[in-house]
Formats: C-alpha cells, sequence, structure tokens
C-alpha cells in the first residue's frame, strides 16, 4: 500500500473517530486509491442518502465533495486540511438509489500557500458522469501542521515526517 493511501485513511479516520457529520452520514466511504492530489472512493447507497423521490440527495453530493475534496489536500501530506471557502456542484443525471454504489474520483487542481482548489466527479457504477463538484479550502495555517508529511513525487514513500503505519 502506497504511503499517500496509508496517510489519507488515516486523516479519513480521524474524520470517523471525531463522530461528528462525516461519521454520521457516510460511514461506509471506502477509499481504494490515494495518490499525491488524487483519491478515489466508492460509498453503498442508502435509503438515508435519498430524497422524497428516491434518489441520491444533492446534499449527499456537496457533503461528499466538502469531505473529499479535503481527502485530496491530505493525499499531498497534509493532516490538517483547511476550512472551506467555497463549495458547489451540479448534477448531471440522478446518482442512484439504495444498494447502488456511487463512485468519486477527488483531485486537488491547484495548491498554493493560502488556497487549495479541488474538483470531485461522481459517477455510477456504468461509468457516467452524475455530478460534479468544486471545492476552495484555505489551508494557510494547516500547512505548518507538525503531522503533515511529505511524499514521494509517485506517493509510495513518505520523504519527510512521519509515516505511522
Amino acid at each position: 500500500m502506497s504511503a499517500s493511501l496509508r496517510f489519507t485513511r488515516r486523516v479519513w479516520k480521524s474524520f470517523i473517530d471525531n463522530k461528528g457529520h462525516d461519521a454520521q452520514c457516510f460511514p461506509n466511504l471506502v477509499i481504494h486509491r490515494a495518490v499525491p492530489g488524487t483519491v478515489d472512493f466508492s460509498l453503498k447507497i442508502e435509503h438515508s442518502n435519498l430524497n422524497r423521490v428516491g434518489t441520491v440527495h444533492g446534499g449527499l453530493i456537496l457533503s461528499l465533495t466538502d469531505t473529499l475534496g479535503s481527502l485530496a489536500v491530505a493525499s499531498k501530506g497534509h493532516y490538517m486540511t483547511g476550512v472551506s471557502t467555497d463549495i458547489g456542484a451540479s448534477f448531471v443525471r440522478p446518482a442512484g438509489r439504495t444498494g447502488d454504489t456511487l463512485h468519486a474520483r477527488a483531485t486537488l487542481t491547484a495548491m498554493g500557500k493560502s488556497l487549495a482548489y479541488t474538483r470531485v466527479d461522481f459517477t455510477n457504477p456504468a461509468g457516467d458522469l452524475v455530478a460534479y463538484g468544486y471545492h476552495t479550502k484555505y489551508v494557510g495555517k494547516s500547512s505548518s501542521d507538525p503531522n503533515n508529511v511529505k511524499f514521494s513525487e509517485d506517493g509510495e514513500q513518505v520523504i519527510e515526517g512521519n509515516d505511522v503505519e
């Protein structure tokens, strides 16, 4: 398992251990792959994720855009992933019903000293785009967190900081 994947999963575990919004809304989120700047996920749709017409609620897509954008920042070695400054989503087609699996790829499109920009593409099991979100984060203070690490370019190894197994 790559260092980037281990680290991103560790940050996700800290979200869940906090027992806040993420733990309540999508505790079954699975992180499949993480390389610096890109993370792939899946979520099995549950009844609590639906709107009144029986399809994935837009609020779930926005919440996932927030969380997955944060984990895209984490995939670059940031343990603290900053705070949101802007977020939005576009809905292309219904994203699924109970029992379906929603797939997502979160990409860190740019990161400077104070802001990070992410995009999350959501697809159904057939690979069709169902929604996409964007997320801007203020990362200025989080970039000096002592738990941060630096990865090799491919994300396979930690080259600075502690690689906690």
